[in-house]
């Protein structure tokens, strides 16, 4: 299935055959989060949307270095070189080291990532971590000619790079466009160019986080650090880059430019961008009022949600939009989501205890091959639900006697709904094996013999109407030929 593998790469903007730089281990970086403050959705819809990424080239047998950064340091206000420090700024406010918020936000980031099931990076580099390998990146861009110091700040050339290599390519923009729509900033008369960014920055006195340079005491840009990491540790040139399509336009596009700078070559042979968050249609931010963190999404705890959400039917949820479309919150969504969540992971359940007979009456191969050609259609994970969905359907049908299942195709979709729900979805159980699960399994035998007795006395109102008042709160009874079976689910 490996050849088959095609995806959507943004610098080309058409879908392409996936095809390794190096057949024995693919480079996947994603840009990680910058740790002053809580995650939020948006940046847990791209880490979900690369986990899942992450995991169909390992069922693919792919090996695969996976590089997730953690900014840390550098890190502006504005894109352009503008404004305070955020980690100095948030230091201030709480009264704490600079590394305090980092730690704290940090392990918050890790958390959330654990709550949503998502696996670690191979590797989780910090721009603290790698101050050396920016400062020798940016000496050997100024030694090939394509930066210059100021007073101690080292500047990008934007216009002396633009007239070897297009700086705008990845959005596909002409640099007398970008210059136009550039407004005027503070410094501006430091630099040679409206668009030349900083790669390294003069510090402050008031500067916490600073370190020593050729050019002085100072901090490294916000774009210096993904490049210098991502050649650490996958090579000047690696297979994937990935992100939010909001780091498209100056963070990415910067990327390149110093990396090409450095290395006389293209970083990246895939780039890829998901897609902002939308809440009832209207973009997520702060300033709408409506932007929700994860927990608060967890609790329920805002007023945009009329409950809370368990982290495994936002996980379902998202995966049922496309990461390059854009992704809509609205309770009913979430709700269905939750539900079509649990109907998913009880067929799963049910898979377990099915009868086989000598011949099947659906095509299990037939939907073995709709799954991966789903996958391998640039991730398209929609496509691949429906189609667990039906695989849902044939556990369901064959549990009730409507269709016949054999040995070796129960086998093969046993196989199939646990390597795409959990291995590649990234979906798991939220129900653990604790005192209080044991308890309501009692209860539930004790409720069963009840109903069976009232069933002997041919009382099937009060049976009936049982079944119906246990179903309301979402625990589901089926009858059988060999007895009664419950199940916990959202309901149909």
């Amino acid at each position: 299935m490996q050849n088959q593998l095609v995806i959507y790469n943004t610098l080309t903007r058409t879908k392409e055959k996936f095809e390794p730089l190096n057949k024995g281990l693919v480079g996947l970086y994603v840009c990680g989060p910058t740790v002053y403050s809580d995650v939020h959705l948006g940046n847990c819809r791209t880490f979900i949307s690369f986990d899942l990424i992450y995991r169909y080239l390992l069922l693919l047998g792919f090996k695969v270095r996976y590089v997730r950064n953690i900014t840390d340091a550098g890190h502006l206000e504005g894109d352009r070189d503008e404004g305070e420090d955020k980690f100095a700024k948030k230091a201030k406010l709480e009264q704490l080291e600079p590394m305090e918020i980092v730690q704290k936000y940090t392990l918050g980031f890790h958390d959330v990532m654990r709550e949503f099931n998502n696996l670690p990076p191979s590797i989780e580099p910090t721009a603290t971590g790698h101050i050396c390998e920016q400062i020798e990146m940016v000496k050997k861009i100024i030694s090939n000619g394509y930066a210059y110091e100021v007073n101690g700040t080292v500047y990008f050339d934007v216009e002396k790079y633009n007239k070897e290599f297009p700086y705008g390519q990845l959005t596909n923009r002409q640099l007398e466009d970008l210059i136009a729509n550039t407004r005027e900033l503070s410094g501006q008369d430091e630099k040679h160019g409206r668009l030349d960014f900083a790669l390294w920055i003069k510090a402050k006195p008031e500067q916490i986080m600073r370190w020593p340079s050729p050019w002085g005491w100072g901090f490294p840009g916000w774009h210096i650090e993904c490049s210098a990491m991502s050649s650490k540790y996958l090579g000047d040139t690696f297979d994937i880059h990935g992100g939010g399509m909001d780091l498209q336009a100056t963070h990415h596009t910067n990327e390149i430019a110093q990396s090409q700078a450095c290395n006389h070559k293209a970083p990246v042979k895939y780039w890829m961008h998901t897609n902002m968050l939308t809440v009832n249609g209207v973009r997520m931010s702060k300033t709408a009022g409506n932007g929700f963190l994860p927990g608060e999404l967890f609790t329920g705890n805002h007023p945009l949600l009329e409950k809370g959400y368990s982290p495994m039917a936002v996980r379902f949820f998202m995966m049922q939009t496309h990461y390059r479309s854009t992704l809509d919150f609205s309770n009913d969504a979430l709700q269905a989501s939750e539900k079509g969540y649990a109907r998913l992971a009880a067929a799963v359940k049910t898979a377990e205890n099915l009868k086989t007979s000598a011949t099947s009456t659906s095509n299990i191969q037939e939907l073995e091959k709709n799954c991966f050609d789903a996958m391998n259609d640039d991730f398209n994970a929609p496509i691949l639900v429906s189609h667990l969905f039906e695989g849902a359907r044939i556990i369901n049908s064959v549990n009730d006697g409507k269709e016949t299942i054999s040995e070796a195709d129960l086998v093969l979709l046993k196989k199939l709904m646990h390597d795409f729900v959990f291995d590649v979805l990234g979906l798991k159980s939220e129900i653990s094996n604790t005192s209080s699960d044991n308890a309501l399994q009692g209860v539930m035998e004790i409720i069963l013999e009840i109903r069976k007795e009232i069933k002997s006395k041919k009382d099937f109102a009060a049976s009936d109407k049982l079944r119906d008042n246990l179903n309301k709160i979402n625990i589901t009874i089926k009858d059988t030929k060999d007895g009664a079976v419950w199940s916990l689910t959202a309901g149909e």
